[in-house]
């Protein structure tokens, strides 16, 4: 266990769970950025750089590459760990289904953040659930401060029992902040050691079955030991032998918002509550004797009913189930407050007052009348200027794209489809299969970024080019990882701690895959990549050609500072506008406001950064640069 020292810090719950890992001793971080997980990565190096340790932190390519390098490490007998957002355990599925059964040397922790909500995600899956899934033990904390000593318990569980362990922060741990007092980072003196056992780390069909055995006894151990592992699993039941009318089984975030809703409405210590801050494998025992103490339990959880269908008997349960649980969304503090009051009202355990807005805030907010605005492209982004120059250039066509800022092209009608990460293209493969059966050469283009390219866009591209699928790819280049924080891409190859790593430009990727028609340029750039666009179209359709791949290079200027000296150019809309909504509707850029009453476009000020783009897209010539 750490020694405490006299430091502290407000830290966000990412950098709480760096912190952790760096205490921890971890040798080996790897990741792939991805909200609410992003911000891990970074803290654990500015960590590591002021204890003057050699950690060695990378950001893979995507969520598998990050977690083979940290399996191979923790093979050595290293500790290792892998950062990654709940959907990102959907790419490493495949390597930790089979290392749950191959086990491992060192420690190794999989800290996957979910997203209830969901807030920045295609789903709200539950990590838990992975966790029953995959047979392998699982951690939720409900706060920074807890997270940080779960990360040593989860490193110390896996070398026990040589298996890797889960670590599932919610959005909650993850972006709230707390004091965090450091304690001392172990130093680790551990040198690589692998030693060759084929019949395990290369196991065969017929040796898995027997590591399935082997797996399947050590959940048995680490159940036994989650009966008492306080503090993350316990309960705050007295002595008495008497029965409580109501008790609440809860972990994670919902545990900390149901103590501060029974704190606050004078019930706590009435109303009894089990943690499960380590669900899987289920504590059984200390589960079932919580129940027996109490005439009903309330299950409260998020995002799925885990705890509820590990019970297994459903007799005096309440939850999801009984439809006392929302089945889908966040269970904010609020919410909480409500599912408790009502239970508690129903069983008899005593009463709560309505949940109380902060007084007079929700309606100095409403008094402000401030606009809905939705989601939308920063002003100057190059990917607005390729979005309108790919919408003008193809108006039939079907516009697949991916998870990203580039999401966005939704609002400029340039989006059709988004499904996860690197389905811009395999879709837009299926689609030319399935209108090719009819003969018809309706175009589909496909947009993606840099960064999902590296990560889930090149074996989609070979498997086009292999099976001779015709399509235009746009990548849209901005030199980073913009959407889940600025992190470098294998295009710059800049690498986690900021050194110098070997560079992989793009066309030199699109190139190896069997790509011939390769182009880039800059979409501000507006006739020129028109241009482009337009024989990109033509070498799709001729019977010598094939897919065509667009790079559309512009750094994202809220990164590269350096790319607003070229945003000089101030422009107004005169009285030519006759508010046909054109610019709104298909440019969508914040710098372009409507006044309803004069039903004119006007330049606003406060959002227009200068890029001067819009002159190339008012069908009227009323958007003109200001003379000096």
């Amino acid at each position: 266990m750490a020694t405490e020292t006299k430091r502290a810090e407000v830290l966000l719950g990412n950098g709480a769970i760096g912190r952790g890992l760096i205490e921890a001793g971890c040798d080996i971080i790897t990741g792939y950025p991805g909200t609410p997980s992003s911000e891990i990565v970074p803290e654990a190096v500015r960590f590591s750089r002021e204890e003057g340790l050699h950690t060695y932190i990378e950001w893979s390519v995507n969520e598998k590459v990050a977690f083979d390098t940290a399996y191979a490490a923790s093979l050595t007998g290293k500790r290792a760990a892998v950062v990654m957002k709940q959907v990102g355990l959907n790419v490493a599925a495949d390597s930790l289904m089979s290392a749950a059964y191959t086990g491992v040397a060192g420690g190794m922790v999989i800290i996957s953040c979910d997203d209830p909500g969901p807030h920045s995600s295609q789903t709200e899956q539950d990590t838990r659930l992975f966790a029953h899934f995959a047979k392998v033990p699982v951690f939720d904390p409900s706060s920074p401060r807890e997270a940080v000593g779960m990360i040593r318990a989860a490193f110390a569980l896996s070398e026990k029992h040589g298996i890797p362990v889960l670590f599932r922060a919610a959005i909650r741990v993850c972006h709230a902040k707390q004091k965090i007092a450091f304690g001392e980072a172990e130093r680790s003196d551990r040198k690589a050691s692998f030693e060759k056992d084929p019949g395990r780390w290369a196991a065969t069909p017929a040796f898995r079955l027997i590591l399935h055995r082997e797996l399947n006894e050590k959940l048995d151990r680490i159940a036994s030991a989650f009966e008492s592992l306080a503090p993350f699993n316990r309960h705050d039941l007295d002595d008495g032998g008497g029965k409580a009318p109501l008790g609440i089984i809860a972990g994670g975030v919902p545990w900390a918002a149901a103590q501060d809703v029974l704190e606050a409405g004078g019930l706590a210590g009435r109303i009894p509550v089990l943690k499960l801050g380590a669900p899987h494998p289920f504590p059984r025992g200390l589960v079932d004797r919580f129940r027996e103490r109490c005439e009903t339990v309330l299950v409260i959880e998020e995002t799925d009913p885990v705890i509820e269908l590990l019970l297994r008997d459903a007799r005096g349960v309440l939850g999801r189930f009984s439809g006392h649980v929302p089945r889908a969304g966040e269970l904010l503090p609020e919410t909480i407050h409500e599912i408790v009051r009502k239970v508690a009202s129903e069983t008899g355990a005593g009463d709560l007052p309505p949940a109380q807005e902060e007084a007079g805030l929700a309606d100095a907010v409403r008094d402000l009348d401030l606009p809905v605005v939705r989601p939308s492209l920063c002003p100057g982004c190059g990917h607005r200027a390729a979005f309108f120059a790919i919408r003008k250039a193809f108006p039939r066509a079907i516009f697949t794209s991916d998870i990203g800022c580039y999401t966005l092209g939704l609002n400029l009608g340039a989006v059709d489809t988004v499904l996860d990460m690197g389905a811009a293209i395999t879709m837009a493969a299926g689609f030319y299969h399935a209108h090719r059966q009819d003969s018809d050469d309706r175009p589909v283009v496909a947009t993606i970024g840099d960064s999902t390219f590296f990560h889930a866009g090149l074996p989609g591209l070979l498997s086009a080019v292999y099976n001779r699928a015709r399509f235009l790819l746009v990548i849209l280049d901005n030199e980073t990882t913009a959407m889940t924080g600025m992190q470098p891409t294998p295009g710059t190859g800049v690498k986690a701690d900021g050194a110098q790593g070997g560079r992989v430009p793009l066309e030199r990727a699109v190139r190896g895959c069997g790509i011939d028609w390769i182009r880039t340029e800059d979409p501000f750039n507006h006739e020129r990549f028109a241009a482009l666009l337009k024989e990109a179209g033509e070498h799709v359709k001729k019977e010598e050609g094939g897919i065509a791949v667009l790079i559309a290079r512009r750094p994202c200027h809220v990164n590269d500072r350096s790319v607003r000296k070229t945003f000089t150019t101030k422009v107004e809309i005169t009285d030519d506008c006759d508010g046909c909504k054109v610019c709104i509707r298909r440019f969508e850029c914040p710098g372009i406001g409507f006044d309803e009453e004069k039903k004119k476009a006007y330049i606003d000020r406060l959002w227009c950064v200068d890029c001067g783009f819009c002159l190339n897209v008012c069908p009227k010539g009323a958007i003109r640069e200001v003379s000096e």
